[in-house]
């Protein structure tokens, strides 16, 4: 590996991982989760081969439902606080874990140390959530209508839950999904993506660990590995009950459709559009800072991140100026590098859909004020390097309408109310995440009213990105409608079983129906 790579520790994180690097020049795989054919997992930090793993075929497919469906029949009875126990020591394995596997989430996917580090801390944070909720999956009672009888809810797990993630948060996302199931009564199959399949076999590993200590059969947490046919070994399995798919909405509808095939429930965790309003009365240094990171964090590729800016007409200029010199300050290189602010694209495939957007926006009228462009040179030899580029647009622009992962924000112009804003915003596809950027009472109420954003997220005073776990994480329209993380999100993951119980020695019918014999 390159001297570049060892001095930032990456050699010293796998090994804590438990993943092996294969050596330079090497065609032979180290991780064997399957026996098919080798997925190559290259850094788009400095274009050098990490490690190889293998596939999952059919036939490695149908030994992880057996040994899942098995672990599940025991997993199942163990009670809840014992399950929230385990998912308590998982989270002390994580913290121990915390700089090596950010590490690994930086260097092959391409996200900053720091957001790495954030995103590892998210997993304990929904660790810690889970271990408590643990003891509060409650029901519900109801008065009967008929004399001696009682009626509850109560809440049961399904069985097997498949998770498909992306590779933007290639561990945040499973472990948002793992641990509720987890508390629930459920055990995990796990597809992560192809292009981030190390941080897969990390958390397994770490899993793996702490089920082994608490003697508990290994099925409670599966992976498996490949492309999408992997990923429809489970959406066309009618063992797994329920599909959670994070990922572009082109894959999101294939996945609905499958699933709802066969009668089964999907998460879904589809594509974001996301646009901060600014108002007259917004602080500007405070929009400047959340449109900045929104745009730029993950070099774009949130599903949160910010891709529009709608700008109130009176200080339209005044805020594009200010980003303007932000983006001058900006620090483009090697993301395990702390001084750096924006790291690589994932592949070379996302550097061309970022050079397409900039392409479209000029073509359909747009105009560029801070220009993009592909780096090279040292330090960006991988080739996957961009700079954050930013345009001037109007709202109905194709382009402007379409998800772009890529660091690419548009600037656009209202007038008038915040009312027309809020019809910008509204006017696309997608529904994740929202915000406004206003001290005024009114505007702000307004935007979180029924008639303001219709996105699943919307935030005052601060930016699209950066949810926290406490709160239902999700959106609306093509963003798919699902709910993960907080709050009651815990329910899709269990089935709900209403119960009558009559205590007495007659048997009278609902609706006062007489059937006597």
């Amino acid at each position: 590996m390159q001297a570049e790579t060892v001095r930032f520790g990456i050699d010293k994180a796998l090994e804590s991982l438990g993943v092996k690097a294969v050596n330079e020049g090497t065609s032979t795989g180290a991780n064997h989760f399957g026996s098919g054919d080798l997925i190559a997992s290259y850094s788009p930090v400095d274009g050098q081969l990490i490690a190889q793993v293998k596939s999952t075929t059919k036939t490695d497919y149908e030994k992880v439902l057996e040994t899942a469906t098995s672990a599940f029949k025991t997993w199942r009875l163990m009670p809840a606080p014992q399950r929230g126990e385990i998912v308590r020591q998982f989270a002390d394995k994580l913290r121990e874990k915390k700089e090596a596997l950010g590490k690994l989430v930086s260097y092959e996917m391409g996200k900053s140390y720091q957001e790495g580090l954030g995103e590892v801390q998210e997993m304990i944070d929904i660790c810690d959530f889970a271990a408590g909720l643990s003891r509060q999956l409650h029901g519900l009672t109801m008065h009967s209508e008929r004399p001696g009888h009682r009626m509850y809810e109560q809440y049961h797990p399904l069985g097997v839950v498949g998770i498909i993630s992306a590779f933007n948060f290639p561990v945040a996302v499973w472990s948002w999904n793992t641990a509720l199931a987890w508390v629930c009564g459920d055990v995990c199959v796990w597809k992560p993506s192809e292009k981030t399949p190390l941080c897969g076999i990390a958390c397994q590993n770490i899993a793996s660990e702490v089920f082994k200590a608490n003697n508990l059969p290994e099925g409670i947490s599966c992976l498996i590995n490949g492309d999408y046919q992997v990923g429809e070994f489970m959406t066309k399995d009618t063992r797994v009950p329920l599909i959670s798919a994070t990922g572009s909405t082109r894959m999101g509808k294939i996945v609905a459709q499958e699933v709802a095939a066969r009668l089964g429930k999907s998460l879904l965790e589809l594509g974001g559009n996301n646009a901060i309003i600014v108002t007259p009365d917004a602080d500007i240094k405070m929009t400047v800072i959340g449109a900045v990171f929104g745009a730029v964090g993950t070099a774009g590729q949130r599903c949160t991140s910010t891709r529009r800016l709608i700008i109130h007409e009176s200080i339209y200029d005044q805020v594009k100026t200010a980003l303007v010199d932000a983006y001058k300050q900006l620090r483009i290189g090697n993301p395990l590098d702390q001084t750096n602010h924006v790291g690589p694209l994932i592949d070379v495939e996302a550097v061309n859909l970022y050079k397409k957007a900039l392409t479209a926006v000029v073509d359909e009228g747009g105009n560029l004020v801070v220009e993009g462009g592909v780096l090279s040179g040292e330090g960006y030899e991988s080739g996957c390097y961009v700079k954050p580029a930013i345009a001037e647009a109007q709202p109905e622009f194709k382009i402007v309408q379409h998800e772009t992962f890529a660091p690419v924000l548009y600037l656009l112009k209202y007038s008038g109310d915040v009312e027309n804003a809020i019809d910008i915003q509204n006017n696309v596809a997608q529904g994740l995440s929202s915000a406004i950027m206003t001290n005024n009472l009114r505007e702000a109420e307004r935007f979180l009213s029924v008639a303001g954003s219709d996105c699943g997220i919307a935030n005052v005073n601060i930016g699209t990105s950066g949810a926290e776990i406490g709160g239902a994480f999700g959106g609306e329209k093509e963003t798919g409608g699902g709910r993960e993380s907080g709050s009651d999100a815990w329910k899709v993951y269990m089935r709900r079983q209403t119960n009558t119980i009559n205590y007495t020695t007659e048997l009278p019918l609902a609706q006062g129906i007489k059937f006597d014999l």
